[in-house]
Parts: C-alpha cells; sequence; structure tokens
C-alpha cells in the first residue's frame, strides 16, 4: 500500500503547526480512485526520451536540529556555559577537529565535506527545508515538491521493478513535520515517496492471495479497464496495459521485498552498521542504524531518492546525556553508509547528506540544553563525486553566525540536483498554472567549491 501525505488538518504542536492527514492508496483498486499503474504511468518517461544514467540521493534528516557547536564546530575558547562538556579530538585533515564522540568520522574526514555555515533556516521544527531547499513561509498553490518528487517527476524510473523515491522515516511519529519524508506538492500524489511501512517487508506482501489468484485479479482488473476503454473518447485509456504489466511486476518481483529485508545482508555488513532500535523516540524517530543500509539497498536497486530520519535532536535538555547516546550511533551509520558505498563502487553515483532544521544556542540553558538557533546550522556531505576533504565556512567565537561563506539551505539542494543529472537553473517543473518553476530560486548554484 501507499500512503500519501494529504492536507493540513487537527493537532498543533508547539511551533503552531498542525499534523498532516495521510491517504491511503491501495495498489490494486479496480475501478476509480487511484492506482499504482496511475503512479507508475505518472513516474515513467515520455516516450521517445532517453533515461540518464541512474545517479541516486541519499537524504539523512536529524528532526529536530542538531546542535551544531557540540558537533563538528566546536568553540573551545568560549566561556563554559557556551563551550559544553565534550573535548576535540583531531580528524585526518591538517588542522580540522571534531567531537570526541565521532571518532570514526574524524578518521574518514578526508572522504567528508563539512559545512560549518549552513544558512536559511526559515526556524520551522519540520523537516521541509531539508526536503525541499524551500522555505514553509514561501507559499505556492498546491505547496513545493520535494526533491524526491521532484526527481521522480524529471526522470522517471530507473528500474521498473522499483519506485524512483522511497522515504524510510516513520510516518507515526507523533509530530508529523518531523515525520514528512517530502511532500510532492503542486506535483501532485502520483509523484508521492512509496513509505514502506513496520519493518519495511510488509506492504510487499501478498497477503493471502497467490500467483495464481493475482492472475485472476489482474483479468478482471482488465475487464474493467476494457469497458472503460470503450468509454473513453479521449484516447487517455490508450496504453495503460503497459503500466499495468509494470505494477503487476512490482508485485511478484522480490527485488523490491528483498531490498528492503536486512535479514539479507551478510552479517559482519549488518554489524558494521548497527541495527540501533525502531522504537520512536518521544515524537521523534527511531534510532535505527537498519535504516542507513536499507537506503544503500534502495540506491542500488534502483531507488532515485531515499529519505530517513534519524532518532530526535530537539534537546532543550539533557543535551549532553542525550548526545553521548546519539552520537556515537549516528558516527556509526553516516560511516558505515560511506565505507559500503566505496566498496561497492558507488561513491561517485549516490550523493549523501546529513542534516537537521537549524542549530542550536550556543548558551547552554539551566536545562542543560540548547535551545532553537535558526541562525545558523551544519550539515556533512559525502560522495556523488563530490571534491570530498573539505571544511566549508565557519561561525564566530561563540558560534552565533555565519562568519565565512555562508551557504544557503538551496546551495546544497541545488548540488544535490547537479549530482543527479538535472541543472537546477535550467530545468524546471511546471506548477498548477502552468508556470515553469526552477528547482531552486534564481541566483542558487550547487556549490562552486563541491561539483
Amino acid at each position: 500500500m501507499l500512503w500519501i501525505l494529504g492536507d493540513d488538518r487537527g493537532e498543533q504542536f508547539c511551533d503552531g503547526l498542525s499534523r498532516r492527514s495521510f491517504l491511503q492508496i491501495g495498489g490494486l483498486a479496480a475501478a476509480g480512485g487511484l492506482t499504482l499503474p496511475d503512479l507508475l504511468r505518472a513516474e515513467s518517461k515520455r516516450s521517445g526520451e532517453q533515461r540518464r544514467q541512474h545517479k541516486a540521493i541519499i537524504n539523512i534528516f536529524l528532526p529536530g536540529g542538531p546542535p551544531h557547536q557540540d558537533m563538528f564546530d566546536l568553540k573551545m575558547d568560549a566561556p563554559a556555559d557556551i563551550r559544553g562538556e565534550f573535548k576535540p579530538i583531531s580528524t585526518n585533515l591538517p588542522g580540522f577537529q571534531i567531537c570526541e564522540l565521532f571518532p570514526k568520522m574524524a578518521a574518514r574526514s578526508d572522504q567528508m565535506i563539512y559545512i560549518r555555515s549552513l544558512v536559511g533556516s526559515d526556524a520551522s521544527h519540520a523537516s521541509f527545508q531539508c526536503q525541499t531547499g524551500r522555505s514553509r513561509r514561501e507559499q505556492i498553490a498546491g505547496g513545493w515538491p520535494s526533491i524526491g518528487s521532484t526527481v521522480a517527476k524529471l526522470q522517471g524510473v530507473a528500474d521498473p521493478a522499483m519506485p524512483p523515491f522511497v522515504g524510510l522515516a516513520p510516518y507515526d511519529m507523533g509530530h508529523r513535520r518531523w515525520a514528512n519524508p517530502g511532500t510532492p506538492g503542486f506535483l501532485g500524489p502520483a509523484y508521492a515517496p512509496f513509505l514502506p511501512s513496520g519493518d519495511g517487508r510488509a506492504d510487499m506482501v501478498l497477503n493471502g492471495v497467490n500467483l495464481d489468484r493475482l492472475g485472476s485479479r489482474k483479468t478482471l482488473l482488465a475487464s474493467f479497464d476494457r469497458f472503460r476503454r470503450q468509454a473513453d473518447s479521449s484516447g487517455l485509456m490508450n496504453g495503460m496495459d503497459t503500466f499495468q504489466q509494470q505494477a503487476f511486476g512490482i508485485l511478484t518481483s522480490s527485488k523490491l521485498a528483498e531490498a528492503l529485508d536486512p535479514e539479507r545482508v551478510d552479517r559482519r555488513v549488518r554489524e558494521r552498521y548497527g541495527i540501533g532500535s525502531n522504537n520512536k523516540q518521544a515524537d521523534g524517530g527511531p534510532k535505527n542504524l537498519d535504516h542507513f543500509l536499507l537506503a544503500r539497498r534502495l540506491v542500488e536497486a534502483g531507488v532515485r531518492v531515499v529519505t530517513l530520519a534519524f532518532s530526535r535532536w530537539d534537546w532543550h535538555g539533557g543535551n549532553f546525556t542525550r548526545a553521548r547516546q546519539d552520537f556515537p550511533m549516528l558516527d556509526q551509520g553516516v560511516t558505515a553508509l560511506l565505507d559500503d558505498l566505496q566498496q561497492r563502487g558507488l561513491e561517485k553515483d549516490v550523493s549523501v547528506v546529513v542534516w537537521g532544521e537549524f542549530g542550536r544556542t550556543p548558551k547552554i540553558n539551566k536545562s542543560a540544553g540548547r535551545d532553537h538557533w535558526p541562525r545558523v546550522a551544519t550539515a556533512v556531505l559525502f560522495g556523488g563525486g563530490m571534491r570530498a576533504g573539505q571544511v566549508l565556512g565557519s561561525t564566530d567565537r561563540l558560534g552565533e553566525g555565519a562568519v565565512d561563506r555562508p551557504i544557503h539551505f538551496q546551495e546544497v539542494v541545488a548540488t544535490l540536483y547537479h549530482n543527479i543529472g538535472l541543472d537546477p537553473n535550467q530545468q524546471a517543473v511546471d506548477d498548477l498554472s502552468g508556470r515553469p518553476q526552477y528547482l531552486v530560486d534564481e541566483g542558487r548554484q550547487p556549490i562552486a567549491e563541491l561539483v
């Protein structure tokens, strides 16, 4: 089944934002509604177009806003109520140090890009900006489409048995704005992400339906379509059989189910990633390290964009206690993914970004926490053929704001589009009025140091 993000309704959160409703779509709805063949048809390439080489993006969202000055931008000369509890360790980049709880990343920093001057946050407690590059304050009819939805629209499927866009973020987070894996906006629900529920396999099982019964249902569906085709004078039904074949191909192929099954992975590889926990962290995401592994398996199998959310980083209290739990896990998951991509020859084809919606306050509050700080944040990138081994930007002595090479959220997004083979300043998607919308705002370019 597919879960599609719907309109904003219902419960309000601390920042005044409401829950999203979800529309569940049955893949074998034979009469009326949005069917899996409809989705596949919308995701396919226009006839005559040549498919691009399969490039991919893995977007790792840290819900709540990770503390930049405790991770990759330590301020050892600042007062104690700003400096915090952690000590720096040297990386394999000369003169660059990061938090002592990231030893694996420190040893691989020459293969990564650290951004310490990420700016342009709209202060929304949501994944929206990391999924689209756009501010939630910038309104457009239908809403802005996410990176994954835009890629699905412009590039279509890379493999008929795989959806182009998969969201691993659990849709049952208490705060739905963090659970948003990327919405299709004005592109419409045909370009929403495929969201495997539970452990990532339940939706791939034809419960109580063997292949013979599935074939019978296919025949029944064909009879409905013949009736609809006879009643259709516009010709829109022509070619429907091709997309039905693709829909049944996904249901009868084991490729997607296998990619979502970590038990099929060599034990030593899975141990390198770690497993973590699938339990929600308060209103945030799980600490599920399997998702890092599944993201790699999905892009290798043919998915173009995978999004995931890891843990909960809204640490208004107990910042250092929680960091001691989460930093090592993030260190393990990120470096295992980096190593795995390299060992499988995917490091030039798969771009990875790790970030949150904003940073945290320089001053530690009375609860030993840090509060929201949209003025500056941090991000880590690797893969995608980017020029690695760089530290971009810097902040002032207290970590309050960028003083060197500020980099906007949209510049990161423009870089991801560039890496996957799209020109963000030349290619566009039509909004609901038929007006072309470029992938980023005018003047926002891919990061020159990286491409």
